[in-house]
């Protein structure tokens, strides 16, 4: 089983609109609310490629009584500790010249006893569990040291951790020596405290992180593909042109696809692929956080890895 935790989730609003601008009234017929937050995203990912998987975290109010009913819709099963605060809403509006405005609430605030429960909670899951995948922000209330303590109690238990998040949240969370990170190059440069202007930057960058106790570190280059570090090779992952319909939720899909293949015990060079692919596959989909696995098996195929001696 595969557990993700997502902390501070939300219901994603997208709407599609014509030549957007700000100022100006718009009406729309094409949009759709899902259940969101980076960590779901990964969740409903891991099920499009048939894994057992289960998702955890905190959810409040009507939103996140929709949102469980919508895993429930999905298959997806669940074990969130539920608060007394509105799980929040993320807006993204999506205009015909490829452009894309987000608005993000905060999310709720999570109190010292919500925290204990999930902390109990999460020491149960993690029994049964093969990898855990945490995502995404952490809500008002959490200390910055959250995903840290979590990666340190699942390496007790021998469990690999994902951890896809940023700033010193991710900073702290190193400390802790998760398996896998997947920053993109901001996030790189905030970690590092400089500024990146070449891939020679992005190596060294790199190989300081995994001097650190990190298995794998997956550098995201958008449309460039991704930099990925292990041992002492690196590997130029370059994927296909396509026609990128909602891009929001790649990177929640490519740790989907990681996570995947670990469990599966996939050779490094068919992990890439199979992330790659599945990142891929999320842009060219309305829907955030969906793959479709025709296309992620097509896109396989299409995927350029070039290894490179350290």
């Amino acid at each position: 089983m595969l557990l993700t935790i997502t902390l501070n989730p939300s219901i994603d609003r997208r709407y599609s609109t014509k030549g957007f601008e700000k100022g100006k009234i718009f009406r729309t017929d094409d949009f759709q609310y899902t259940p969101g937050g980076k960590g779901i995203n990964v969740s409903k990912v891991i099920k499009a490629l048939d894994e057992p998987v289960v998702a955890t975290g905190f959810l409040g109010g009507r939103a996140g009584s929709f949102i469980k009913e919508k895993l429930d819709e999905m298959n997806i099963t669940s074990d969130f500790i539920s608060i007394k605060g509105e799980t929040r809403s993320c807006i993204a509006i999506l205009s015909d010249d490829g452009s894309q405005t987000e608005i993000l609430e905060p999310g709720p605030l999570i109190l010292q006893e919500d925290m204990e429960r999930f902390v109990c909670l999460y020491e149960k899951l993690i029994v049964d569990t093969d990898l855990v995948c945490a995502s995404g922000s952490l809500p008002r209330g959490l200390s910055l040291d959250t995903y840290k303590v979590l990666i340190q109690l699942a390496n007790k238990q021998g469990k690999k951790f994902i951890l896809d998040t940023s700033g010193e949240a991710l900073k702290q969370g190193i400390e802790a020596k998760p398996y896998l990170i997947k920053p993109n190059r901001e996030e790189l440069e905030s970690l590092i405290g400089k500024s990146i202007c070449s891939e020679n930057d992005i190596i060294k960058a790199a190989k300081s992180i995994i001097n650190k106790g990190i298995s794998i570190v997956a550098v995201s280059l958008g449309e460039e593909g991704s930099l990925v570090f292990n041992d002492n090779y690196m590997y130029r992952v370059k994927t296909p042109k396509i026609n990128a319909i909602n891009p929001v939720g790649s990177g929640d899909s490519m740790i989907g696809g990681f996570a995947v293949s670990i469990k599966r015990n996939y050779d490094f060079e068919d992990m890439l692929r199979l992330a790659a692919a599945c990142g891929t596959a999320n842009a060219m989909e309305e829907e955030t956080g969906k793959v479709d696995i025709n296309k992620v098996n097509k896109l396989m195929n299409e995927i350029i890895i070039e290894k490179v001696i350290l």
